[in-house]
């Protein structure tokens, strides 16, 4: 017979560690997290930033958090939903191009929160191309120029469990970040436009996604060949007045928006409380005890009113 070594004894189950709750529901990849947001120890209260980007099922969210020890704290966030109420995106809050210039819009943000938005403006004229700088200290910036009094504001890209793909949306929230003004280190390899095996990067294939030329290039073709298809598709962009030839202007009117004012939109005042209806005053056990006891007799009285109404009404039919 063959000795079999008894792993998960009592022993074993005492020192049992439980998982973290995250960890357990799949959620947080906790070996990743550590190594992002672990500060150094030569530099006292300097937290490492992160550029936190999400896609749902509706729209695509940028962040740039901080860890601190009672959570994450969030300094600004960005929504493509803004772009509709905003900025003038008409049509697709969760493609290429929406998430780009979610990214720009959230890199504005925070650079006008932290005085920075006059010092790095990014790159105004969209080109694709990858941004390095060395700065005065021989490090390298992935920013266009490197002021010499304030250095750019660096963060670190947070993808969370997502695939990191070749050409994924994630890559467009990142490019749109980085010509927004932040400093993120990274590569093009995988960008749109990237070739593995002669290991070059094509900008314009970046730019004209960027720009939404891949749904442009749909819209013609689903239009000539099926336009009921067409209509059912792109119901949001005709509606709006938007074809395949207008949507790059869009997508430029909206880049101008985002950085002419990226501020938040102030909330709405809220309603007046009308004093007038007020809620009851808390009471105590005796209190509620002495209302139940009057409700109970209130409805005994009313049942013995109609009990003897019954049987006046029932006296004068006999009679």
């Amino acid at each position: 017979m063959v000795f079999t070594k008894v792993v998960k004894n009592k022993a074993y189950f005492k020192r049992f560690q439980v998982k973290y709750r995250r960890r357990r529901e799949g959620k947080t990849d906790y070996y990743a997290r550590i190594r992002m947001i672990r500060q150094d120890k030569n530099k006292y209260m300097s937290p490492k930033y992160r550029f936190v980007v999400r896609l749902t099922s509706s729209q695509c969210i940028c962040a740039v958090v901080r860890a601190d020890t009672n959570g994450d704290k969030t300094m600004v966030a960005a929504y493509s939903s803004e772009l509709a109420k905003r900025y003038g995106l008409k049509g697709g809050l969760k493609n290429y191009a929406a998430a780009y210039a979610t990214g720009l819009l959230c890199a504005r943000r925070l650079l006008a929160s932290v005085g920075l938005a006059d010092a790095y403006t990014g790159v105004e004229e969209v080109t694709g191309e990858i941004n390095e700088s060395e700065g005065y200290d021989g490090k390298t910036y992935y920013v266009p120029e490197v002021d010499e009094e304030k250095r750019p504001f660096r963060c670190v890209l947070d993808v969370g469990l997502a695939a990191t793909t070749k050409g994924c949306r994630i890559w467009g929230a990142l490019k749109g970040a980085s010509d927004g003004g932040l400093d993120i280190p990274h590569s093009p390899k995988q960008f749109p436009g990237y070739d593995k095996e002669s290991k070059s990067y094509d900008a314009s294939a970046h730019r004209d996604l960027i720009f939404g030329a891949n749904i442009a290039a749909n819209m013609a073709r689903l239009q000539e060949e099926n336009e009921e298809a067409y209509r059912a598709m792109f119901s949001d962009y005709i509606r709006n007045g938007i074809n395949s030839e207008n949507l790059e202007e869009m997508y430029e009117a909206v880049h101008a928006a985002i950085r002419a004012n990226p501020a938040r939109a102030e909330a709405k005042p809220a309603v007046a409380h009308d004093k007038k209806y007020q809620n009851r005053a808390k009471c105590n056990l005796k209190q509620r005890k002495n209302r139940v006891a009057q409700k109970k007799r209130a409805q005994w009285a009313k049942l013995a009113r109609a009990a003897a109404a019954a049987a006046g009404s029932d006296g004068e039919e006999s009679d």
